[in-house]
């Protein structure tokens, strides 16, 4: 009674001196503190880290990269591209909203509402569908945090769907016993949003007197009181300053802090058990050390919430052997082409980042079969893979990504055994692309090989191995020469060989090859899966 009766007096004095109004983030800027304990906030500290064997035996998981950028449906970096005159997204955003300077990205956030979203149901599906864990998006480059966001006005608590994102995700998650990540990519807003000067991006709090931002600081999205860096003009510029060099405008103290506590902010509410972070290594990488200290912060929180036993993962791109040791490596759109010591991950995406209306017109989904031979290949080299599946700006996944779940789950009811709990063998694969060099371009981007059914690719569990053929046959025989009579990569013989979905096949075992007669009736449309075991 006493409590309320003060919180409706302060309330109302604070409204009357004009403090009813949202605080702008930047008027927050120490640090959060952090969790203390095993982890120092060093590399040499973090390298003592081990990637906890829940996600090296999860191998699939779902990301849900949806976003306000994912409303107007007209694909990635939507907040970027649409103050650049050169890029088809300004024009479609001057047809579609009007002029970028009056209607900005400010305001599709307001349009979007995610009327549809049913997180529930979702997260019903993506485990049916096979996956082991799920990524929600955090933030993006836009700004804006999907939850309830202490250090953020600009959330979808506040504005936009009016709900908490990362918060209906987990309470999800938690009832189907899936383990729940978050993707962390605001760091890079401070030289993303640039191009946003030449619009909206300057306006400050004062002229949103009478709009329905009222009382909002634009600043706090756009973070644009700053000089531009060099060559912002040019769209394509940024790529060249993602690691902060060549150019690139410095964040300022209290930005760096504002990232760093909205980090530690979702990780303390949520308890995520994988946090993703789309940066060279970590954010604000190599110019500060926010990174490092979200990192022990995140290691020394698990074990102090699991009893000892670690179940944190953390994952960036481009990293250095010596980051390797403290983190797992993330390749976007890409696949290393030998298999790799430590864990590591590959995310991808049926379609584009964000959702992309043309994408489902002109039919640019990756197949089921492609999801898969991915998959195998991943897997083979001591992987896990991430899979994005677009959500509309309403939160519906639409008919064309349906059939796709629908085939990938047709396959991994029968094959997941396979797939899951599984660790490398003594190698990988062979056929043409196991013997081919595919280097990556920066972060990854070499996805896209032309798998086929000579290219095999092994994995060991429980003493068995399973081989995996990319495709199936067309004369109907698999035939695998790491797995002759007198191999070196093992010791006693085949005892037997059973297809995944069908039972034992005929086989035959000569110092040439283990060769296999496959069934006319195919269990799965996609590719073949063998057990083989051995004696001793």
């Amino acid at each position: 009674m006493v409590k309320s009766w003060i919180k409706t007096v302060c309330g109302g004095l604070l409204a009357a001196m004009g403090a009813a109004m949202p605080a702008t983030a930047q008027e927050t800027v120490k640090p959060e503190p952090m969790q203390t304990g095993e982890y120092e906030p060093t590399w040499e500290s973090l390298s003592r880290y081990e990637c906890p064997d829940w996600f090296r035996d999860a191998k699939f998981g779902i990301w849900a990269h949806w976003g306000p950028q994912c409303e107007p449906e007209a694909g990635d970096w939507y907040a970027r591209h649409m103050y650049y005159p050169e890029t088809w997204q300004h024009k479609f955003h001057v047809q579609k909203y009007g002029d970028p300077k009056v209607f900005g990205f400010k305001d599709v956030i307001n349009e979007w509402k995610a009327e549809e979203w049913n997180p529930d149901s979702l997260i019903r599906l993506y485990k049916s569908v096979g996956a082991q864990f799920f990524m929600t998006l955090g933030n993006h480059h836009d700004n804006m945090d999907l939850w309830d966001s202490k250090y953020q006005p600009w959330n979808s608590v506040n504005m936009g769907p009016k709900r908490d994102i990362v918060g209906e995700w987990a309470k999800a998650c938690k009832k189907y016993g899936l383990p729940l990540g978050v993707s962390i990519h605001a760091s890079h807003a401070w030289t993303w949003y640039e191009g946003a000067q030449d619009y909206d991006g300057k306006l400050t709090k004062a002229e949103g007197k009478g709009k329905w931002w009222e009382g909002y600081d634009p600043q706090d999205l756009y973070e644009q009181e700053h000089e531009r860096s060099k060559g912002s003009e040019k769209v394509g510029t940024i790529h060249s300053q993602w690691a902060w060099g060549n150019g690139a405008s410095q964040p300022s103290e209290a930005f760096k802090t504002n990232v760093y506590n909205r980090v530690l902010d979702v990780v303390n509410r949520y308890n995520p058990d994988v946090l993703y972070f789309d940066d060279t290594v970590l954010p604000f990488y190599p110019i500060s050390d926010e990174g490092v200290r979200i990192l022990a912060h995140m290691y020394n929180k698990s074990l102090k919430d699991n009893h000892g036993q670690m179940r944190a993962v953390v994952t960036g791109k481009i990293l250095e052997d010596k980051h390797k040791e403290a983190m797992v490596w993330d390749v976007e759109r890409g696949i290393p082409d030998r298999p790799q010591e430590k864990a590591w991950q590959t995310c991808t995406c049926l379609g584009g980042w964000h959702y992309n209306q043309d994408d489902y017109n002109r039919n640019r989904y990756k197949p089921a079969s492609q999801v898969v031979k991915m998959l195998v290949d991943i897997v083979s080299k001591n992987g896990t893979l991430l899979l994005s599946v677009p959500l509309r700006g309403s939160g519906a996944i639409d008919d064309k990504e349906m059939a796709i779940l629908k085939d990938l789950k047709a396959w991994m009811d029968i094959n997941g055994e396979s797939i899951y709990g599984t660790r490398p063998w003594t190698t990988f694969g062979e056929g043409p692309l196991a013997e081919a060099v595919n280097p990556m371009k920066a972060q990854g981007f070499n996805e896209g090989q032309k798998y086929t059914a000579a290219d095999i690719r092994y994995v060991q569990k429980d003493g068995a191995v399973y081989a995996t053929a990319l495709g199936w046959p067309g004369d109907g025989r698999m035939t695998m020469t790491s797995l002759r009579k007198g191999a070196s990569y093992y010791k006693g013989k085949v005892a037997g060989v059973e297809l995944l979905g069908h039972g034992k096949v005929d086989y035959t075992c000569d110092g040439t090859a283990l060769t296999v007669t496959l069934p006319a009736d195919k269990p799965n449309a996609i590719a073949p899966v063998l057990k083989v075991t051995f004696a001793d």
